[in-house]
């Protein structure tokens, strides 16, 4: 009997797995929590405890996982209608973990290091001319994106002013001297001719 009500709950998970109505969203859930929340935690504990071998193992699955992921960004659309593609995809996470298989490890060293090490000087170059070009954006419009930011902080104020002055009007019931009016929540943006803003004096020079 013991025997028997052990083995039930893996048979319903079991079932509950390869069932194709749930089955989607159950995997989906594992792949989630083996691929990424697990992982996530276990780099936590490595860092807090210093453990320089614990920390080099999460960083090569962390290079595999990211790895396998930037591939499954293409090649999602076009195998993920195969069937038990995900199932295939959970045990592939967890072959990348479990210590028995090294496959992290296994991964990093024999395809992504050789290609990373043969390709090295261009993505570097690549990296390189990225950033340099973001920079040189960033500082030729640095007054149209802090005016910006200006625009937008003023009006994440106003929005947050107006739900105060909502619920204040929710909480007294919609009468009283202190209801807000349409006027009272009007948003007093810039006119496009108005030089308020950085950038028009900017280009009216």
């Amino acid at each position: 009997m013991d025997l028997l009500g052990s083995s039930i709950p893996g048979d319903v998970g079991l079932r509950l797995l390869l069932t194709p109505i749930c089955s989607n969203i159950v995997i989906r859930t594992a792949c989630c929590t083996v691929g990424t929340v697990l992982p996530v935690y276990s780099t936590f504990k490595s860092i807090e405890s210093n453990d320089q071998e614990e920390r080099e193992k999460w960083l090569v699955y962390w290079a595999a996982h990211g790895t396998f992921s930037l591939l499954e960004v293409f090649s999602d659309k076009l195998i993920s209608w195969v069937p038990f593609y995900y199932h295939v995809k959970f045990a592939f996470l967890l072959w990348l973990q479990l210590p028995s298989n090294n496959g992290a490890s296994h991964l990093y060293r024999r395809h992504i290091r050789p290609f990373l090490l043969k390709h090295q000087y261009k993505f570097d170059l690549l990296l390189n001319y990225t950033s340099g070009e973001t920079i040189k954006f960033l500082v030729a419009h640095e007054i149209e994106i802090q005016c910006l930011k200006d625009l937008i902080m003023k009006g994440a104020r106003t929005a947050n002013q107006m739900l105060k002055d909502f619920r204040l009007f929710q909480f007294q019931g919609g009468e009283g001297p202190n209801a807000p009016t349409s006027s009272h929540w009007s948003i007093n943006l810039p006119s496009p001719l108005t030089p308020t803003c950085p950038v028009h004096k900017k280009h009216l020079r």
